[in-house]
């Protein structure tokens, strides 16, 4: 059989690749898969990296890392700027992907193509180090991903601009910024500062994204439940990034039922909350969630969605335990086992209360922007602890921002 011409495979494969799409816009993802695929076979960048999304997150049957990858890089060779950027965001987990020094390549890739969530993740990598020009490099690529289009760096740089970070204060920059965000329905952020964290391997001027594997050191300050404080684990723009990113999908917080294991409003609870689901997590959401399971001493892999919490002024969360009852264990990845360990993250100062009480250890753990508290729910043979009751006492004033990841004994997400 002769081989098609050249210009008919490429008009082919945009053409399935057209016909995917629509059929993702009416929701038939089965068909859309399937034509995403063909146009794959015929060589279609954009149509592999789509395939790709959808294996990843398991969108047309079950999640596949491995054949995501192979798409991915596919799709890298046939030049899609945006698939160096997946990768990269793939191989922070370590398990699909190695996690090397590829990442800090792909990364500076998707910044050259001046992929807004790349431009972003790089900035807060940079208003890490406390050297001035790294910190001018913060504020010039916020300033090109918003003016892409990202929101999210828009915030951060209106921040930094109001408060004189990397950059004399500029008031009336920040102020455009806000005003240009207020139709948009973005509301402004709480208040945020804390200091850069002390990074003693950090070089100026490069990109080492790897130095979320190296953590503060955990302070010990209970053995029975185990408590630690992790100090300056996030910057203030990392602590801005999660406030901002979840203040869009804030709802009131449940709890589970002990007995069927459903989610149930109950008035033990009584903040919002919003979780991160893996399909819409970007690279800068990924890397602080790992550097937030490594301050717990484990993997990404092993966490749950990311949560977090606004307590407004009267809100807490009275005592509980946060190991999971077998109802629920069985219907939620129960080859991931319990909840071993969680680590929370104040994300702001509160004016008065909020504290995190162990009533059992009679100790209680008042915020500190960009300091954690990190807790074992299991004892040391893997049994639930009930000594690690602990609660979430109300705000006085204010309002309170906080991250938890609930980490489990094995793998609990796909990569």
């Amino acid at each position: 059989m002769d081989t098609p011409p050249a210009n008919d495979t490429r008009a082919r494969a945009d053409a399935l690749h057209r016909e995917a799409t629509a059929c993702v816009a009416t929701r038939d993802l089965e068909t859309a898969a399937a034509r995403y695929r063909e146009a794959a076979t015929l060589g279609h960048p954009g149509a592999q990296l789509e395939l790709a999304r959808m294996r990843l997150h398991g969108i047309d049957g079950p999640a596949d890392a491995a054949e995501a990858v192979h798409w991915l890089q596919h799709a890298e060779a046939g030049g899609h700027p945006g698939a160096a950027y997946l990768l990269a965001l793939v191989a922070l987990g370590g398990t699909a992907l190695p996690r090397d020094a590829r990442i800090n390549t792909r990364m500076m890739q998707a910044v050259q193509h001046r992929l807004p969530p790349a431009l972003r993740a790089v900035a807060i990598h940079f208003g890490r180090k406390p050297d001035p020009a790294d910190q001018t490099r913060c504020l010039q690529l916020l300033q090109a991903a918003a003016d892409g289009g990202d929101v999210v760096a828009a915030q951060l740089l209106a921040e930094r601009l109001a408060r004189g970070e990397g950059c004399p204060v500029q008031l009336e920059s920040a102020e455009a910024l806000w005003a240009q965000l207020d139709p948009l329905g973005v509301p402004r952020l709480p208040s945020i500062e804390a200091p850069v964290p002390a990074q003693p391997q950090a070089t100026p001027g490069t990109l080492t994204l790897e130095d979320a594997l190296s953590p503060p050191p955990t302070v010990s300050l209970a053995t029975s439940p185990r408590v630690g404080r992790v100090e300056a684990l996030l910057s203030a723009d990392e602590c801005r990034l999660l406030v901002a990113s979840a203040h869009p999908q804030l709802r009131r917080s449940m709890t589970v039922d002990p007995v069927t294991g459903a989610a149930v409003d109950h008035p033990i609870r009584s903040s919002s909350d919003a979780s991160f689901d893996p399909l819409h997590e970007d690279f800068a959401l990924r890397l602080v969630q790992l550097r937030i399971a490594r301050a717990a001493g484990m993997e990404l892999v092993n966490a749950e969605q990311l949560i977090v919490l606004r307590y407004a002024p009267g809100q807490e969360y009275r005592p509980h335990r946060d190991y999971l009852p077998p109802s629920t264990l069985a219907a939620d990845h129960p080859a991931a086992g319990n909840r071993r360990r969680t680590i929370c993250v104040y994300l702001n100062a509160v004016d008065e209360g909020g504290a995190t009480a162990f009533p059992r250890a009679g100790l209680s753990v008042s915020p500190v922007p960009g300091q954690a508290v990190v807790f074992d729910n299991l004892d040391a043979s893997g049994e639930a602890d009930p000594e690690s009751l602990h609660a979430g006492e109300p705000v006085v004033a204010g309002e309170k921002w906080l991250a938890t990841l609930w980490l489990r004994e094995r793998a609990y997400r796909a990569f």
